[in-house]
């Protein structure tokens, strides 16, 4: 346990540009979470802090950067708790309150051993009150930020958890950024066909898996947090199979070596031991084409408008597939260009898609944000 950080509450408009600067300079997530965490310090108290990154079209944990929070064996247990049980201030409830930031004493009424985390993993690793935040911009959750306080320090109180809240979408725009630039840099794998097998028992166990999928895990093991990212698709697609919550069980998560991964989930049917089956495989540009697109900020329209541009259609064709008239596209072609500062359709293919590799951009249902509008459809 690290000594608690005892700074007196500054100003929000000071904390704010020592964010700002700090958005503007990190290179990636480990980064981001050092710069932040050292800018959070001088105005708030904490013992530990951790910063987690969801895969924004399933809200799956898929990498953590810690600072004096739990050991590194107890957070497949945390991803569990996360992603498939009920608990206190869990980061998806955050992500669609009113404010997406609590502390767990006063959603506890003090009494924290009512959280099932805390319980399990916080009071035995010597912590008291925690403090999250969802970071969400746009209604889009990017990831989630947790400030600890060791059990013989004071619980957060109501300024410093409205201070955090306030600063849910900087944040998050940090972490949107460190993907986008993460996603650019993605060096394409020497084998882009290598896809891995890995079964798994209820408790996350690994049972069976094949060659591939040992490399893989071992490959994900060497990363920032990225341990996580198996047991929580796992346990989402559990969730989903059993009927709560039926959204995707699918992460993409970028290794220590740059490479981008891929990771589905699915319960298998029969008995056995086995019962999840979760494949790893490199992320082709079909799959970091709509993170990309996501990170860029651009609206459902303009992401079909990306995926036809890909496809080398004209304006008019694109204006007949959309029912808007040329004009329309025209001022949609506009607003993407200065999003992602580009000046050609050759450039923007190339930015969004990769060494020019244009499949479908749109790979989600047409309904609900898991979803992207598919003029096809």
């Amino acid at each position: 346990m690290g000594d608690t950080v005892d700074v007196t509450a500054a100003p929000a408009d000071r904390l704010r540009l020592d964010l700002l600067d700090v958005l503007h300079r990190a290179a990636d997530l480990p980064d981001l979470s050092a710069r932040a965490t050292r800018a959070l310090a001088r105005h708030v108290a904490f013992d530990g802090a951790c910063l987690v990154s969801f895969d924004p079209a399933t809200g799956l944990p898929t990498s953590e950067v810690s600072l004096h929070a739990l050991p590194a064996h107890m957070r497949t247990r945390m991803a569990q708790i996360e992603v498939g049980e009920a608990d206190v201030n869990a980061f998806r409830l955050l992500a669609r309150a009113a404010w997406p930031a609590a502390s767990l004493s006063r959603a506890t009424s003090g009494d924290l051993s009512r959280s099932r985390r805390h319980r399990e993993l916080r009071a035995p690793s010597g912590f008291g009150d925690e403090l999250r935040v969802t970071l969400v911009t746009s209604g889009v959750a990017w990831g989630g930020l947790t400030l600890l306080r060791g059990d013989d320090h004071g619980s957060f109180t109501p300024a410093e958890v409205d201070l955090l809240g306030s600063f849910s979408r900087s944040l998050a725009e940090g972490v949107r950024r460190a993907i986008l630039l993460t996603a650019l840099r993605a060096r394409r794998h020497e084998d882009e066909g290598a896809a891995g097998l890995v079964l798994l028992a209820d408790d996350d166990t690994v049972v069976m898996t094949d060659a591939a999928g040992e490399a893989w895990l071992r490959e994900l093991e060497r990363g920032a947090g990225n341990d996580q990212v198996v047991p929580a698709v796992a346990r989402r697609a559990r969730v989903a199979a059993d009927g709560h919550e039926p959204r995707l069980a699918r992460a993409r998560v970028c290794t220590a070596s740059g490479a981008w991964l891929v990771v589905r989930g699915s319960v298998l049917s029969g008995q056995g031991a086995a019962r999840t089956a979760v494949t790893i495989e490199p992320a082709g540009a079909h799959e970091l084409a709509p993170l990309i697109a996501e990170a860029y900020g651009l609206t459902d329209r303009e992401r079909v408008l990306t995926q036809l541009v890909a496809q080398g259609l004209p304006t008019k064709t694109i204006a007949t597939r959309l029912h808007i008239s040329q004009w329309t596209v025209q001022d949609h072609l506009k607003a993407v260009f200065e999003k992602v500062g580009v000046h050609t359709r050759g450039e923007l293919v190339s930015r969004v898609f990769l060494d020019h590799f244009a499949p479908r951009l749109s790979e989600r249902a047409a309904v609900g944000r898991d979803g992207w509008f598919d003029p096809g459809a």
